[in-house]
């Protein structure tokens, strides 16, 4: 199983400032010290090698959309979230289909918040007359959601101007459905408007768990069982980890996320195999969010009960193999 991250940020879509980008190029130079490098690849290397995530690269800005390919699965893309991320993602499943690539998508939604499906309108794949895409959610509202945002008044190419077959199907909380030839249980989260986890299992056992828009509380984590059951030894666990325990305990309780902490905790309780820091807060800068990555790996050190568990921190552009 191949997890590609195509949109990690939540609540809003962002770009670098040139500020920002200025600051990177800046300490790049410190950091080399009056190096001379003899080409692009040259330095590329010096990059790569020497230089910090969050001055070599960057975290990225496109809201959520994560692609799951599996092992031995029907052919189709296997796709949670229509987040600005799947711009990118249709422009990468083109190049695919034309070498010979299913034009079929089983997409899960965690819920239905601009956020999460602000990308469709731009996902090349919806023109396209021979794709089909299928919709699956929680909400029974949710062809209303995708058709509203393509209203003229928010969007100048109606819903119904698409080419793809699109269809849409209501899963039920709590049940296993058998999808793109993986196993998929539906889990019923909290957040406004409702959310809803996936938990993928392929055909050779690896699981993935998608898991964002969800609010845990570390003053009730005994209520917390029921989702580190979800998580029970996933070798991937995708979860809302926007705040710093600090906001999400103080300014920001009851805004339907939660933090790195709450989430290594029930991890460590699933005996998970890794976890990805998820739905990054949009005000964070990339200084901000390596910074609670490098927090979190030492959270985990300091809690680890009898098995480690990785601690990655998803960007745009991430692959991780299971």
């Amino acid at each position: 199983m191949l997890v590609r991250f195509w949109g990690t940020r939540g609540s809003l879509a962002v770009a670098q400032a040139a500020g920002s980008i200025r600051s990177k190029i800046a300490r790049a130079l410190v950091a080399a010290k009056g190096r001379h490098f003899a080409d692009e690849a040259d330095a590329a290397a010096f990059v790569e090698d020497e230089l910090d995530f969050a001055t070599g690269g960057t975290y990225g800005g496109a809201t959520t959309c994560i692609e799951i390919e599996a092992t031995a699965g029907d052919g189709s893309f296997i796709v949670c979230d229509f987040g600005t991320g799947s711009r990118e993602f249709g422009i990468s499943a083109f190049a695919r289909m034309a070498a010979g690539h299913a034009r079929v998508f089983n997409v899960f939604m965690s819920h239905l918040h601009w956020d999460h499906i602000g990308g469709f309108p731009f996902f090349g794949p919806a023109f396209d007359p021979g794709s089909t895409i299928v919709i699956h959610s929680g909400h029974a509202d949710v062809e209303q959601a995708f058709r509203r945002q393509q209203d003229e008044i928010s969007f100048p190419v109606a819903f119904d101007w698409l080419r793809a077959k699109i269809e849409f199907r209501v899963l039920a909380a709590g049940e296993t459905y058998r999808i793109g030839g993986l196993d998929v249980e539906v889990m019923e989260q909290q957040h406004s408007h409702k959310s809803y986890g996936y938990r993928f299992t392929d055909s050779a056992g690896k699981v993935a768990v998608f898991s964002t828009d969800s609010e845990h509380k570390i003053e009730s984590m005994e209520g917390e069982a029921d989702v580190a059951n979800f998580f029970r030894e996933a070798d991937l666990v995708i979860c809302d980890t926007m705040y710093s325990l600090a906001d999400a305990v103080s300014m920001k309780e009851d805004w339907g996320h939660s933090s790195n902490i709450v989430a290594i905790d029930i991890c460590h309780e699933a005996r998970a195999k890794r976890l990805a820091l998820f739905h990054h807060e949009p005000i964070y800068s990339d200084d901000d969010i390596q910074r609670m990555h490098q927090e979190s790996i030492r959270y985990e050190e300091l809690t680890r009960r009898d098995d480690s568990l990785e601690v990655l921190c998803a960007y745009d552009g991430l692959e991780v193999r299971l």
